[in-house]
């Protein structure tokens, strides 16, 4: 029995064909193979368009079709991950009425300020757990007034991987998580945000179906299952957030349980046992894939926007045409600290752990002696490790004091540099594992269509493999201690 997940990324769509029996991928593909375009028409915008998703998909689920490792039609269920905070709006023939506004588009940053000064910053944190800030409500309200002809045609809102089940099945769902990664879900009251909802004049009629996370979001239609070479009617039994879908593939779902990633943007995830979330909305809380009424999994979440898409904009501006490997080579070759350089990796928008501020990225100290491109691609690295450090101290604020941090073998992880500096300057040991996103997302499929009894069930086979410790380098104290103070300098 197979099971087929999609992870719905900034740069690129991923799936992954897995055996339900050993947990582990037969296949993966990713299309596009270059970094998918992001629209930025103005500065501070970031858009792209849900229609590139499903051709994506298409074309990563024909790659590892053709690959002959499996019969498409052995496939009894699917599953999506998909990059979070995401608005998508349709009209009544399930057509997107315009690009979606993705996570890191810095506009509704006004609308979510005044939401939360007007329905006031206590109700919204014990209601909300959030500010309202820049996610998706406040950009339908940037919508609404800035775009109001194509407001009126909103049928339905969707985050992407709403968009993708409602293309795969013609049935349009959400769930508790999502609406809560969306600042609609009222925690107090365990039911959509009548202050949201009322503040910003919307309707309930826009927000799609309520499921649970674990459930049937519909049944694989036959055209499309023809078009796609799978089984008709197979159902789409799980769909989540990107970083609760991570979290998932490292099977994190109970308190004191820790995932990070360092894709485009960079992740520390944490599960908490009750309505947690920080005074000044530096770290987010959302409803975890276990959420319940009677059991209260909360996800609290370090996003920092500008990780992965810093080193890639070092690579493609100054890497002289090298792959990440040499460029993690070279960078190896330089002492820690990169005698002095530092990297501010904040250019991707407004940044959640700095009050929504938009610092820019720099580069600071350079020395045109002694400093070479190889200083930059470890100093980035670096930069983007204090960033992380930086976010942890907020989490340790908020009573978030992990033991160790899983994380997947992937994107920025690959870096034996990167991981050095990772472990010690945030002091945490990090378990590697060689699952991911579209991995994660299978496996969830697994749960929902109840092919596991369990999460646990389903991790059952899981190997951490490598563990990497604190080693006690000074140097790493000393330039972050640096980078820390230029920074509160200079915060945006």
């Amino acid at each position: 029995m197979l099971l087929l997940g999609i992870d719905i990324g900034t740069s690129s769509v991923k799936i992954s064909v897995v055996d339900a029996a050993t947990q582990q991928a037969i296949v993966s593909a990713q299309y596009p193979e270059t970094e998918a375009p992001i629209i930025s028409l103005q500065n501070g915008w970031a858009e792209q368009n849900p229609d590139s998703w499903w051709a994506y998909f298409q074309q990563a689920l024909i790659q590892a079709n053709v690959s002959g490792k499996y019969d498409p039609k052995d496939i009894a269920a699917i599953g999506i991950g998909y990059q979070m905070h995401g608005l998508v709006v349709v009209n009544e023939a399930q057509l997107p009425l315009r690009d979606s506004i993705i996570w890191c588009d810095s506009r509704a940053v006004p609308y979510g300020e005044k939401a939360f000064e007007n329905i006031g910053e206590e109700k919204c944190l014990s209601c909300l757990l959030n500010s309202p800030g820049n996610f998706t409500a406040a950009k339908l309200a940037w919508l609404k007034e800035n775009e109001p002809e194509i407001f009126k045609q909103v049928y339905k809102i969707m985050l992407p991987g709403d968009f993708i089940a409602m293309r795969l099945t013609g049935d349009i769902t959400t769930t508790p998580s999502a609406l809560s990664e969306g600042i609609f879900w009222d925690f107090k009251h365990e039911e959509i945000s009548k202050d949201v909802m009322q503040f910003f004049d919307f309707n309930n009629d826009i927000i799609p179906d309520l499921k649970a996370v674990f459930s049937t979001h519909g049944f694989l239609k036959e055209d499309v299952a023809d078009k796609l070479g799978l089984k008709h009617g197979i159902p789409v039994s799980y769909k989540a957030g990107d970083q609760l879908n991570n979290a998932l593939s490292l099977n994190v779902m109970e308190p004191g349980e820790v995932a990070a990633t360092a894709g485009t943007s960079g992740v520390i995830y944490a599960v908490a046992g009750d309505l947690v979330y920080d005074k000044q909305s530096r770290v987010n809380s959302f409803a975890h894939l276990n959420y319940t009424k009677d059991s209260k999994r909360i996800g609290v979440l370090l996003c920092i926007n500008g990780t992965g898409i810093m080193n890639s904009w070092i690579k493609k501006f100054m890497g002289n045409n090298k792959t990440y490997a040499q460029l993690n080579e070279e960078a190896a070759a330089i002492p820690e600290g990169s005698e002095g350089l530092l990297v501010f990796p904040f250019g991707n928008g407004a940044e959640r752990m700095l009050n929504n501020k938009l610092p820019g990225s720099s580069i600071l100290n350079i020395d045109l002696n002694k400093h070479t491109p190889a200083h930059v691609y470890r100093a980035a690295q670096e930069g983007i490790a204090y960033a992380f450090r930086y976010g942890l101290d907020i989490m340790r604020e908020n009573n978030i004091e992990p033991k160790v941090i899983r994380a997947g073998k992937a994107n920025m992880f690959l870096s034996d540099v990167f991981v050095d500096a990772f472990v010690n300057i945030t002091n945490v040991p990090v378990e590697l594992y060689n699952n991911d996103g579209s991995v994660g997302a299978a496996l969830g499929a697994g749960i929902g269509a109840k092919i596991f009894e369990s999460p646990k069930d389903a991790f059952s086979n899981m190997k951490c493999v490598k563990l990497v410790e604190p080693n006690g380098k000074k140097l790493y104290g000393k330039s972050y201690e640096k980078w820390k103070a230029e920074l509160v300098k200079n915060p945006g």
